[in-house]
């Protein structure tokens, strides 16, 4: 049996680089850790980093353009030390993801079935007889009407909707231990999105797997998350339990991104604006990213990175406004220069 109490995923001082006419640094020194069976969600604006994070753990990013530092491990495994053979067993059965679009991750030649029937015969020594059973009881799981005569549709066959159902079957074909969920509700209405979180809850609990789930909807996050990260320029800046990041924000892009949210406008609350654009990528960051756009910055923002303090267990903030609060500090590494 799992542990309850051990780490899932580890990520440490990851950075990500991609070279071309000019160098993007899309990941800077990131730090992540996911607990068995626990939901977090990395939480930001377009263009921080989060979908890169998540390409990165099933190392899907272009090789030859790509540059990876630092270490990623799943369940034991050692992420970075993966290839060949090894990367094909552990993409889908340890570790597997629900893209952002169906209708692209899904190939428009091939049936549901067997789409779902190929993942589950690549990584265990069954018929093809028994994978499409399992396909058909996974197409059951995610509740597609008519489950069987699905199993025989086309990609292009089936509403939105269906097709990301589909897509959550065929992530869950071989149980995996970690499952990654890019902006998986982003091109649905409302009412199916709501459909679709909760079962994705359902699903996690019954599985007991951990999910890394991505999003800029804060309603989202709330929804599906047990713990929260938020990401900015390519690193976390803050990180807590759901409860703590709505109540109790800490860090100044976090309550700008509350600030913004229209569920806050509904209760009542002025709908408010960051100012400002997020950092250009072809720079590597030596201070604190948000300070040009923050209201609190001082002249020591724009000079060094901003230490990194826990306030609490599991809870972290990246910003000095946390000094003569915050009852522990923790060391804040520099990148090494590109």
């Amino acid at each position: 049996m799992t542990d309850p109490t051990a780490n899932l995923l580890e990520i440490e001082n990851l950075e990500v680089r991609f070279h071309g006419e000019r160098t993007v640094h899309a990941i800077n020194g990131l730090d992540l850790e996911l607990k068995s069976g626990e939901v977090m969600t990395i939480l930001g604006e377009s263009g921080s980093g989060k979908s890169v994070t998540l390409k990165a753990l099933l190392k899907l990013l272009p090789e030859r353009r790509t540059a990876m530092s630092g270490s990623m491990t799943v369940g034991g495994i050692d992420v970075m030390a993966l290839k060949g053979r090894a990367l094909s067993d552990y993409r889908g059965k340890t570790v597997s993801m629900i893209f952002q679009e169906p209708a692209l991750a899904l190939d428009p030649v091939y049936t549901i079935g067997d789409q779902i029937a190929e993942a589950v015969m690549r990584h265990e020594r069954v018929s093809k007889k028994d994978a499409l059973a399992r396909a058909l009881d996974m197409l059951k799981r995610v509740r597609i009407p008519s489950p069987e005569s699905r199993l025989k549709n086309y990609p292009h066959e089936m509403s939105g909707g269906m097709r990301q159902r589909a897509m959550i079957a065929l992530a869950l074909a071989c149980k995996p231990d970690l499952l990654l969920a890019d902006e998986p509700t982003t091109a649905l209405d409302a009412t199916v999105q709501i459909q679709v979180l909760l079962l994705l809850r359902e699903l996690q609990k019954e599985f007991g797997m951990g999910i890394v789930f991505v999003t800029h909807d804060i309603g989202v996050a709330v929804e599906i998350s047990d713990r929260i990260a938020v990401m900015y320029a390519g690193n976390i800046v803050e990180e807590g339990t759901v409860g703590e990041i709505i109540k109790d924000p800490r860090h100044p892009y976090t309550k700008g991104l509350l600030a913004s949210n229209l569920h806050d406008a509904d209760a009542g609350e002025t709908l408010s604006s960051i100012p400002g654009s997020p950092p250009p990528l072809d720079v590597k960051p030596d201070h604190c990213s948000f300070a040009p756009r923050c209201a609190h910055a001082e002249e020591r923002c724009l000079s060094a990175l901003p230490p990194v303090f826990k306030p609490g267990p599991g809870r972290r903030v990246a910003c000095i406004l946390e000094e003569g609060r915050a009852p522990q500090r923790l060391g804040q590494r520099l990148p090494e220069p590109a």
